[in-house]
């Protein structure tokens, strides 16, 4: 459950940000814009910059409904799958804090992302990246490689990301004690070595960009938030980090669905101070697998 406005909670936040401020760049910001002073409901508006124009073009009713929150990592992952493809889909924000009733109707989890299909509702990232494949055949470029073998290599990355890479980036994150940060920093370059000694070139399969890389990318492009806030450092991964992290996130679907950083302070504020109320946080806080 999203936890309601509390004027007393969030004075004693707005204190601890600027207490941290002095040492924290994004929380320095965010604290000048004064986003703890307003409810929730209030902070996820919509998308903005290049991400705000590629909404505009995809308003009208289609046979698929994506709906979205703008801001979330695992809603980008499939929308640039959509945006890789060419599938027509009607882009639809999803508040979180005040969802619609045919949203729930369809999907009583009330997760995002989810897409509507024929009526009926998908959601999970990674489920929602292999449906598309799936659903959408004739649609190129393919995320999944045709060979059988490719595939298998393909989903075990994924697991790796999920465990590993994605686990260490929001301990990271969220962690407020100086040593588990840097034992999470270091647990985060391991996992991307790893990642990355697996790397054909420009990208995961090599010229072909695929489901590896969708996967992937969201936590790259965010990676300023660490960078300026927790001393992390692509090139402490090494050269080939750096080259991949480029190469990813200089891709156009990804530029496209990206939003103007200032309108992620106030999100990305709340996971430095590890009150964010996300189901990743929530599991990050509790010692417990992200879902």
């Amino acid at each position: 459950m999203w936890k309601r406005w509390n004027p007393i909670q969030v004075s004693r936040s707005h204190s601890r940000i600027y207490k941290q401020a002095k040492r924290c760049p994004l929380l320095a910001k965010f604290s000048q814009t004064n986003a703890m002073s307003i409810p929730d409901v209030q902070i996820y508006p919509h998308a903005t910059g290049a991400a705000a124009e590629t909404v505009k073009q995809h308003q009208s009713p289609q046979e698929l409904v994506f709906w979205s929150g703008w801001f979330c990592p695992f809603v980008q992952r499939a929308w640039i799958a959509l945006e890789e493809k060419g599938i027509p889909y009607q882009y639809k924000e999803v508040n979180p804090y005040k969802k619609e009733k045919h949203f729930l109707d369809i999907n009583p989890k009330g997760l995002v992302p989810a897409v509507e299909y024929n009526g009926k509702a998908l959601y999970e990232s990674l489920v929602l990246l292999e449906f598309l494949e799936e659903a959408y055949p004739s649609h190129s470029p393919n995320l999944l490689p045709p060979d059988p073998y490719d595939r298998a290599v393909a989903r075990i990355w994924l697991d790796h990301i999920t465990k590993n890479y994605l686990s260490a980036y929001h301990r990271l994150m969220q962690f407020q004690e100086k040593e588990r940060q840097d034992e999470a920093r270091e647990a985060l370059y391991e996992a991307q070595r790893k990642l990355v000694k697996q790397v054909k070139g420009p990208y995961f399969f090599g010229d072909e960009f695929s489901i590896v890389d969708v996967a992937v990318v969201p936590w790259v492009q965010r990676d300023w938030v660490l960078s300026e806030n927790r001393a992390y450092d692509r090139s402490a991964v090494g050269e080939a980090w750096v080259k991949y992290a480029k190469a990813l996130t200089e891709r156009p679907s990804v530029q496209k669905t990206q939003s103007l950083r200032e309108n992620y302070l106030p999100i990305y504020g709340r996971y430095l101070t590890n009150e964010a109320q996300s189901e990743a946080a929530k599991a990050i806080r509790e010692g417990r697998a992200i879902p």
